[in-house]
Formats: structure tokens, C-alpha cells, sequence
């Protein structure tokens, strides 16, 4: 990218919390930024941002928002645990292998995404792991399994042409949340603590979460293309890049 030039950002799921947080922080940043969701926002307009209607499953729609951009922070999941199996692997697997080959085909040289702690879980206590912990063998959720899957082309599709991160942001809270803090506070009087051990639990703040996402944006281009023995069944010296 040239650097005299002005850097062109698309990030999915903009409307959402923490996609809200990064745009904010890459406009402050006098980046232009557009952002890409199932509806459009007033607070996004407020802001002056380009905003694009769309669905991830939707190959076209995602080629056409991706077309000049250089970097693409990919942000837009369907969470939780209600749903069908492939109601989550359509957007969040296939979504995200649509946004991969529109970054491909559209020269984009950055790709952040967004993945999740749970695409490592095994049901067990963990404690002090890093990336190279393994995927599990079962899943809990179809949430869990199908982000575990959109990060492994992630990973496989990072190469000089394109090159790609995933963060593990665990229990976003802040400002405007709309899921973690609202619910505790809900059944603050229903809450029981089970088991006699004291068991901690990440979590991370908006801002905190959205800064991350922005450093490993500005840092990507430093790195070289990173290549680490095989996670799982997935070795991410097996590029996928150009195709």
C-alpha cells in the first residue's frame, strides 16, 4: 500500500459492539472507514461512515464492498447458542471463507479477524495457554465449532499477498453493551456459585478489545508470514493464497 495514500477500511458487522468500538477508533484515527451490516445505523452515519447493506453469506455483496480497500477487519458472527448447526456455519464459516476469497480477489493486503477462546475449549479447567494450544476433538456449541472453522482458513490463507491475524477476545463489557453486563445484573439475585474452588475468568473491556484489534492492525505488516508446527489438523504453511 502506498503510504502517502489514505488507508481504505471495511469492517463487517460495524453496527454491532465491538465493530462500533473499532470504527470509532479508526475514524479518531482519520482512516476511511466503511462499514459493512445486515441494517444500517444512525450512529454509524453520525459519524460519517460509508455504511453498506448486506450478508456475508452473500458472495457478490461481499466482493463488491471488499473492491479498493486495503485492510478489513472481519468482525461479523452469529453468537450464542440458539440455532441451528447451519445457521452458525453459514455465517460465521462460510461468511468468512466469502470475505477471505473477496480479500483475494480484491488485492487486499490486511485481514484481522475476530475469533473466539471457545474454538479451543475441551470442557476443562484452562489455564495460562497461549495459541498453540490444539482444538479439541468436541465441541460445545455450534458457535464454538463453526468460528473454529473460519479460523483455520484464516490461518491457511495468510501469505506475502494477503496477510491475516485472528484475537480471542473472551466476555466483552463496557459502555452500550447490550449482552454480558445487562444479563448478570438482570439475575444478580438469582446467581449461585457452584463448586468450592475459585475459578477466574477473562474478561476484556470494549476499548481494550477494540485497541487490540487496531495494534495488530498496525503491526501485521512488520511481521513475516508466520509458520508454526501444525495446529491441529490445520498447517498454516499451507497457503491458500492466489486461489
Amino acid at each position: 500500500m502506498d503510504n502517502n495514500k489514505k488507508e481504505n477500511i471495511l469492517v463487517t458487522g460495524g453496527g454491532g459492539f465491538l465493530g462500533y468500538a473499532i470504527i470509532k477508533k479508526l475514524v479518531k484515527a482519520n482512516k476511511t472507514v466503511t462499514s459493512f451490516s445486515r441494517n444500517h445505523y444512525p450512529k454509524l452515519k453520525n459519524l460519517n461512515v460509508r455504511e453498506i447493506k448486506g450478508d456475508i453469506t452473500d458472495y457478490n455483496s461481499i466482493l463488491h464492498s471488499v473492491s479498493d480497500m486495503d485492510t478489513v477487519f472481519h468482525v461479523a458472527a452469529k453468537p450464542g447458542v440458539w440455532g441451528s448447526y447451519n445457521s452458525y456455519y453459514r455465517t460465521n464459516t462460510l461468511g468468512t471463507k466469502n470475505v477471505i476469497s473477496a480479500c483475494l480477489k480484491n488485492s487486499v493486503s490486511k485481514l484481522i479477524y475476530t475469533s473466539s477462546p471457545s474454538v479451543i475449549f475441551n470442557g476443562k479447567d484452562m489455564e495460562g495457554v497461549n495459541e498453540s494450544a490444539a482444538y479439541p476433538l468436541k465441541f460445545h456449541s455450534h458457535y464454538s465449532k463453526t468460528k473454529s472453522l473460519a479460523e483455520k482458513l484464516v490461518i491457511k490463507a495468510s501469505c506475502d499477498a494477503l496477510k491475516t491475524i485472528s484475537l480471542r477476545p473472551h466476555l466483552i463489557w463496557g459502555p452500550k453493551d447490550n449482552h454480558l453486563i445487562p444479563r448478570i445484573i438482570q439475575r444478580a439475585d438469582k446467581l449461585i456459585k457452584i463448586g468450592k474452588k475459585d475459578k477466574l475468568v477473562d474478561t476484556i473491556y470494549i476499548d481494550n478489545a477494540a485497541q487490540a484489534h487496531i495494534l495488530a492492525s498496525k503491526n501485521l505488516m512488520k511481521t513475516r508470514l508466520y509458520q508454526e508446527k501444525p495446529i491441529s489438523s490445520v498447517r498454516t504453511n499451507q497457503s491458500i493464497c492466489g486461489k
